[in-house]
């Protein structure tokens, strides 16, 4: 239908390369995925070293209390967001309580729509880096250590390239899954900040314009399989199932 709807020809590409609103909606999507993998690997990097270097027992307790957010819907997760950041909600009577006249704006942001995100997709991060953190044999640690590294200069030029291709596994994951999140941007962002799959929703679902929301779904297909062409000629697609 992108080659066919409403005419015969390639002009729904072209606008898609012409058009200043699908530029920017690409663009978009593009610094959204990447800022939501920037906070998704902040916060599970932390969350993974600790996993790892703490008892076996607490690390399987933070494991399940991570796995369990599988157990939850994206469509669940994301209304709970909703009722957090809405204005009845406990954010808004916590800033009121701390002496605001009038609370912030949350709900329908890009901060409550990337919130929501690294909410959903850190447990990707966390679970690749703690994998790979588990396998680091002790001995590279303590030889490191016996040959005078010491705190960041260990950590930058032992610990963290060892732990690179955890890093590299969970962005991409995060990444990718992030290009295509519908849900969660439409319910919770702003609508001056649409991602490419939520306009793509807006384009079939309001408009019928089968041609233009079909170009666009098979640009964003596009542009992931670019992606991941590169990850796997750097690293190798295998290398994301462990």
């Amino acid at each position: 239908m992108s080659v066919t709807e409403p005419n015969p020809g390639l002009g729904n590409y072209e606008k898609l390369v012409t058009s200043p609103l699908y530029r920017k909606v690409f663009i978009n999507t593009f610094m959204t995925a990447l800022l939501v993998t920037v906070c998704c690997l902040l916060v599970g990097y932390p969350l993974a070293y600790l996993m790892a270097h703490t008892t076996k027992r607490r690390a399987m307790l933070i494991l399940m209390l991570i796995t369990m957010s599988f157990w939850t819907s994206f469509l669940v997760r994301t209304y709970s967001w909703m009722v957090l950041l809405g204005r009845n909600g406990p954010v808004s009577w916590l800033f009121l309580q701390m002496g605001w006249d009038e609370p912030p704006q949350m709900l329908f942001t890009r901060f409550a729509s990337t919130l929501a995100m690294v909410h959903i997709l850190a447990p990707y991060m966390i679970m690749n880096i703690y994998s790979v953190m588990q396998k680091i044999d002790p001995s590279l640690i303590r030889s490191a250590e016996s040959m005078g590294a010491r705190g960041p200069s260990l950590f930058r030029h032992v610990y963290l390239p060892l732990t690179a291709p955890g890093i590299a596994n969970g962005s991409i994951l995060v990444f990718v899954i992030c290009l295509g999140f519908y849900v969660t941007p439409v319910l919770l962002g702003s609508p001056r900040e649409q991602m490419a799959a939520g306009l793509i929703g807006r384009q079939i679902e309001e408009f019928l314009a089968f041609g233009p929301g079909s170009a666009m779904a098979i640009a964003l297909l596009v542009f992931t399989l670019i992606i991941l062409a590169i990850y796997h000629r750097r690293f190798g697609l295998d290398k994301l199932y462990g």
